[in-house]
């Protein structure tokens, strides 16, 4: 395969490793011109997250609790499924390059990449990610952070086991959006008063705060410090946080006295968004007998007609750390392998970094940040259903769909590190805390939650052969101080009552795991778990002083579904500016029900808010958006501004919700983009942040920021727009929003938006959570 001509430094280096490669390797056959691997067979099969690691030339997968750990010196191969509201998977397919892996092994995993690509009919989108430098449709898979780890196979390390209490490691964390936990030597000399460390000692992790550093920076440490807690050692370390001059003896036993330390030296390399709007396209052909490569336009925005089924092009934005390579479908297979050639050779003749990213895009498969730099893109046709294509036909003759892992609407946030371990139908047992102690939850109302409680959720499965457990909290988000610490002291009894302490495998690994899990941020394989059922959430509780809350005469449900296809219902309160156009809702009152129908619902969601009416118990009259009578208004409270568009759902998919954090403190506009789904924690009080919804720009602005920061929020949104790659229109309206005053307008875009978020400081929320855990 050509790709790894985008590799090589010398032709040796692509002979040798393909030959090594079918030598070497195992059960690995040779199908006409494509190599197959038996982990080929469990790619892609169900939604989620998946990966592997290079090791002696051979495909392995990682443990799911590990997801988020790299070692430096090894490549790995990291693949999300995501089901489109058709019901067809689409892919995002990584290759990641460890700073010290060999050359073999940066070969092989971009041969694993083509081969999978060529497995799954050529439909995902690939990316190539070098350490430190990854994409952030990559960095949206770890939003707890990731840990790069010293060392790789060839140095003999492997994925470590859980609750292996011989550590003594430290990880100096960087970023905010993302942090990167780096492992660095053991000693002061790792140091500095600007950022936080984690000193990982087994049975004991200890995170140490610089000086210098902010309570955003903090509280993004103290995540990365209990995902070691709990999934490297299964919730049985114990987490100690110390601020600088304050640190403890057993950190001083093991670095010694606390030397002067300097302040943190900013290594960020950070490119002026201005850059972001340069942009230069190329086609490669070979129309003439012979590869040449030609400049089609030296100035963007690009009209959509300049790119041709029959060839491949090149677009480089590499000034912004960016090359994308689109292929034609009916491009020759000697075109497809000239426009490779040509993102290697623009990055080294341009001068570009190294480690600038390239997207290698698929006909049809175009993500929003390659179509941001042309003027009006139009996906041509509609596939059936509620789905999109980005080019098919009016009969849905194509089979590709929409492939945008940021629109918020259709892949809600989910906890990447604890994937799917099973289909969800396993044994489950529920308990609900009432006091100080555990009750048994009645079967017949599994997947039903109520926000002011907290629950325990049992769940056994069997992999390869071998038994294993999943101990979920679920803690609501009304949910009482007590309740909160008692569903963890019983969650960490309950562990230990499974045969007297950790469930010991036959080889002596642990299969318990321990998932807290907050209100809102259900991973995928929880919401799989009812038998096909939304998973419903209440608001009231019944374990507060006088027994159970009664429920309001009218009851309103917000149903979304989740791009696993799984719906979730939350009981919100009853009012109109509670509805979203996006989604499908259900009003409940002791006379008559409705189900409403949102202009941009999809059928899942309408699927899922049927399933709720038979959960109450109840009949409804449908009414879609724009027909209900005057009854239904009249129950809200009357009519009042809600989350709505008038744009298209294809708009949509051509501009997803973005959230970005801006400054121009330099001298320079950097703008920073969040990665992943839009959740209310990415918020930083300390910072003004823009959240593009293309018909309006939204400068969101936290009660911490700078105020030369706040006073120039409307400029810096305006410069937001006008360095837009698509050349924006300038008069899009701007919507500037202070912390705890958001309009519907802009909460609307978060699942589950929560008014009171901020009534306690998140830093002291997650520190009191490690007190009582």
């Amino acid at each position: 395969h050509f790709w790894i001509s985008y590799l090589r430094k010398d032709g040796l280096v692509l002979e040798r490793v393909q030959r090594r490669f079918t030598r070497m390797i195992p059960g690995v056959v040779r199908i006409s011109t494509m190599v197959y691997h038996p982990e080929f067979e469990n790619a892609g099969k169900e939604t989620g997250l998946q990966i592997w690691r290079v090791e002696k030339l051979d495909l392995v997968a990682v443990p799911k609790n590990l997801y988020g750990d790299f070692f430096v010196g090894d490549a790995y191969l990291v693949m999300r499924t995501i089901q489109q509201r058709s019901g067809k998977f689409q892919y995002d397919l990584h290759f990641w390059l460890g700073d010290s892996c060999s050359q073999d092994e940066k070969g092989a995993a971009a041969i694993f990449t083509v081969q999978m690509d060529d497995y799954l009919s050529g439909i995902p989108v690939q990316y190539r990610e070098v350490q430190g430098h990854e994409s952030n449709v990559f960095l949206g898979n770890f939003k707890q952070g990731l840990k790069y780890k010293a060392g790789g196979v060839a140095s003999g390390f492997s994925h470590v086991v859980p609750n292996e209490v011989t550590v003594q490691r430290c990880l100096h964390l960087k970023g905010r959006r993302t942090v990167r936990a780096i492992e660095v030597p053991l000693a002061w000399d790792s140091f500095n008063s600007g950022d936080c460390f984690i000193v990982d000692l087994g049975d004991e992790v200890l995170q140490w705060c610089g000086s210098k550093c902010n309570r955003f920076e903090r509280l993004k440490a103290t995540y990365i410090a209990k995902g070691i807690r709990d999934n490297e050692r299964s919730g049985r370390a114990r987490v100690r946080v110390m601020d600088e001059g304050r640190e403890s003896e057993r950190l001083l036993e093991v670095l010694g006295p606390k030397p002067d330390l300097p302040e943190e030296s900013d290594n960020d390399i950070k490119v002026d968004a201005s850059n972001r709007k340069l942009a230069k396209l190329y086609k490669v052909s070979n129309a003439s007998g012979g590869i040449s490569i030609s400049l089609v336009s030296a100035e963007n925005p690009f009209k959509q007609g300049m790119l041709q089924s029959e060839d491949c092009f090149i677009l480089d934005n590499g000034l912004n750390g960016m090359i994308f390579v689109w292929k034609g479908k009916q491009a020759d297979p000697e075109e497809r392998k000239a426009a490779l050639k040509g993102a290697e050779d623009f990055i080294s003749k341009m001068g570009y970094p190294q480690h600038t990213q390239v997207q290698i895009l698929p006909e049809s498969g175009e993500t929003p940040l390659f179509k941001q730099f042309f003027k009006n893109w139009v996906d041509l046709y509609q596939t059936q259903g509620m789905g999109t294509c980005y080019i098919s036909g009016q009969i849905a003759k194509i089979e590709k769909v929409p492939f945008d892992v940021r629109t918020l609407h259709e892949s809600p946030a989910m906890a990447a590190q604890y994937g799917m371990v099973d289909d969800g139908s396993g044994e489950k047992t529920i308990w609900r805390i009432e006091g100080s102690d555990k009750v048994l939850v009645d079967p017949g109302t599994h997947g039903q939650f109520y926000g002011g409680d907290c629950y325990i959720i049992l769940y056994a499965y069997t992999f390869e052969g071998r038994s294993g457990h999943i101990i979920y909290f679920w803690q609501g988000s009304d949910s009482s101080q007590d309740e909160i610490g008692a569903s963890a002291i019983l969650t960490a009894q309950l562990d230990e009552d499974l045969g007297g302490g950790p469930v010991q495998g036959s080889d002596g690994s642990r299969f318990v795991n321990q998932v807290r899990v907050i209100q809102g941020k259900e991973p995928a394989h929880l919401m799989s778990m009812f038998g096909g059922q939304p998973l419903v959430v209440y608001q009231g509780g019944s374990s507060r002083d006088g027994g159970q809350s009664a429920p309001a005469d009218n009851r309103l449900f917000q149903v979304r579904a989740s791009s696993s296809g799984s719906t979730r219902a939350v009981e919100v309160d009853a009012a109109a500016s509670n509805l979203n156009a996006n989604d499908v809702f259900v009003l409940k009152t002791p006379d008559s029900s409705y189900l409403w129908v949102g202009k941009g619902a999809s059928d899942p969601e309408r699927q899922g808010a049927q399933q709720l009416l038979d959960i109450l118990g109840v009949g409804a009259t449908e009414v879609g958006e724009g027909s209900e009578p005057d009854d239904f208004w009249n129950i809200l409270g009357g009519k009042a501004e809600y989350r709505t568009s008038p744009r298209l759902k294809n708009k949509m998919d051509v501009h997803p919700p973005r959230l970005f954090a801006c400054s121009n403190k330099t001298g320079r506009f950097i703008i920073e983009e969040v990665p992943g789904e839009q959740t209310q924690d990415d918020l930083a009080t300390d910072d003004v942040m823009i959240l593009d919804t293309w018909d309006q720009v939204f400068v969101w602005i936290g009660k911490e920021a700078q105020e030369e920061e706040k006073s120039e929020a409307s400029a810096l949104a305006r410069m937001y727009i006008e360095t837009d790659p698509s050349n924006r229109d300038r008069r899009t309206p701007i919507v500037v929003v202070k912390q705890g005053f958001e309009p519907p307008s802009f909460s609307g875009w978060f699942l589950a938006w929560d008014n009171d978020y901020w009534s306690v400081d998140p830093l002291q929320r997650a520190m009191a959570d490690l007190e009582m855990e």
